[in-house]
């Protein structure tokens, strides 16, 4: 069977409809076995051969490694996933200016994503011209903010740290709440795109190309069929408003490998390597 990791946070929940719900998932475990897993951790293992199919962050794609076309976890403008928080905290020198991109010196940084403190490197690099340090953090808003400038959230506790924004600044302080996906598109006009299915293509012994894109768009056109059942399933599961989760799946997040979005990957391949934080990716290559 293909050794498949996966990611336990809502985004994918869509892209993971059939391997979980029947009727097709009994047919799917026939070919594939799952396991769950933080996103950068999904990279290591699929780099590391302990798994043949993996949801992984752009950032972790290599020349050896091949994008499953047709499915991503991207977004067209606002995701509300990953949040940069920055505290107003007033400069003690002379008392007038607040913090702002330009000035922010520590970040306490959640290591959930490759790509997404590597969209923060080049937001702060390459368009704003500051060099802050990245600080490796607990997901704990309050606590990253107490020791740090700034704070970089990533996935659900990204999404809680919304619900929560009241009791975090009066913890911290006032803070200045920005969407790094929207902060993207704003400078390049392109989609942000988070993760793609990527594969070891030496790996699929038992299963075509076609045979592993045909699952996975499947999978996926049916989950976007089912937000509702989705919801209720979420519900329960993280403390967010059904109504917030349902649009976050619907207009937060953007589950098509389109032109734009295959240009955005690039795009950022090319930036992270212009600012030192990931290697070189000469060309993207595809199943």
């Amino acid at each position: 069977m293909l050794r498949v990791a996966a990611i336990n946070f809502l985004n994918p929940a869509p892209l993971m409809w059939d391997f979980e719900h029947p009727p097709l998932a009994a047919h799917l475990a026939q070919r594939y076995q799952l396991h769950y897993t933080q996103p950068s951790l999904c990279a290591a293992e699929l780099l590391a051969a302990r798994a043949d199919l993996g949801l992984i962050p752009i950032a972790a794609l290599t020349p050896d490694l091949a994008i499953v076309p047709g499915c991503t976890i991207a977004s067209l403008d606002h995701v509300r996933s990953i949040q940069l928080i920055i505290k107003i905290k007033i400069k003690q020198r002379d008392g007038k200016h607040p913090h702002t991109l330009e000035t922010v010196r520590t970040i306490a940084a959640d290591t959930a994503s490759r790509s997404s403190l590597a969209y923060a490197e080049i937001l702060f690099r390459k368009f704003v011209g500051n060099q802050p340090v990245f600080v490796p953090s607990a997901a704990d808003p309050i606590a990253m903010l107490q020791q740090s400038d700034a704070a970089i959230l990533i996935g659900d506790p990204a999404l809680l740290a919304l619900e929560s924004r009241e009791q975090i600044e009066q913890a911290v302080g006032p803070c200045l709440w920005l969407d790094l996906a929207q902060e993207w598109r704003t400078r390049t006009n392109l989609p942000w795109v988070a993760a793609v299915w990527a594969v070891r293509p030496e790996a699929l012994t038992t299963i075509t190309p076609a045979q592993l894109t045909g699952d996975l768009t499947a999978s996926r056109d049916h989950g976007l069929a089912h937000i509702d059942q989705l919801v209720e399933e979420w519900t329960p599961r993280i403390p967010i408003p059904p109504a917030t989760i349902h649009h976050y799946l619907t207009r937060n997040i953007h589950y098509v490998l389109d032109s734009d979005c295959i240009r955005a990957i690039e795009l950022f391949r090319q930036y992270a390597a212009e600012v030192d934080c990931l290697p070189p990716l000469p060309a993207l290559r595809f199943l």
